[in-house]
């Protein structure tokens, strides 16, 4: 685990530990879990899970330590930039701890997520089917069924359905027109 944040242990309130990966979905999870920090003067601690290129097949036993740094150095740098992005390189309003885990997201966010009085806050993601689930289980199911504290899937923005039919190709105005 790589902390790139500064701050403390979380206060009397607790944390917000949310997964961050620059989705949509991370970031709209990010901003309510710092609307409910501010509201309650709590922690935020933003997590992003990284896997070096070849994880498993062998890896553990021969890694590659400069593989593993530059792998460990990018996903800090990404974390970087998801949080300027979020924040547009301004100051969150909220204690905000960063940190960078090695290891699958659902299993780094449930062992980060380990203190009393913990809130695990996600990103509802996409509805998929049963092919693409099997590929990539999700992160949100892991963590609803193997956490200890309370988890918030937080719902997907109506900006982040309007996108995703612009990417398919269907005309924004009628979709908007249509609710």
């Amino acid at each position: 685990m790589a902390d790139i944040g500064g701050g403390g242990r979380g206060g009397a309130a607790g944390r917000f530990v949310v997964g961050v990966s620059g989705s949509l979905g991370s970031l709209t999870a990010l901003h309510h879990a710092v609307a409910e920090a501010r509201r309650t003067d709590a922690e935020v601690l933003a997590v992003l899970a990284w896997i070096p290129p070849g994880d498993g097949l062998g890896h553990h036993r021969t890694p590659c330590p400069p593989v593993l740094t530059a792998s460990r150095e990018a996903a800090a740098t990404r974390l970087r930039q998801v949080l300027d992005e979020a924040f547009a390189g301004r100051h969150a309003g909220v204690r905000l701890r960063c940190q960078t885990v090695r290891g699958d997201a659902g299993h780094s966010l449930v062992r980060c997520a380990d203190q009393p009085g913990d809130r695990l806050v996600l990103g509802a993601g996409r509805s998929r089917g049963r092919f693409s689930r099997l590929l990539r289980p999700s992160v949100t199911a892991y963590c609803v069924r193997h956490a200890t504290c309370p988890v918030l899937a937080v719902p997907r923005s109506p900006l982040h359905h309007d996108l995703e039919a612009l990417e398919r190709g269907h005309d924004l105005r009628i979709l908007s027109a249509g609710r």
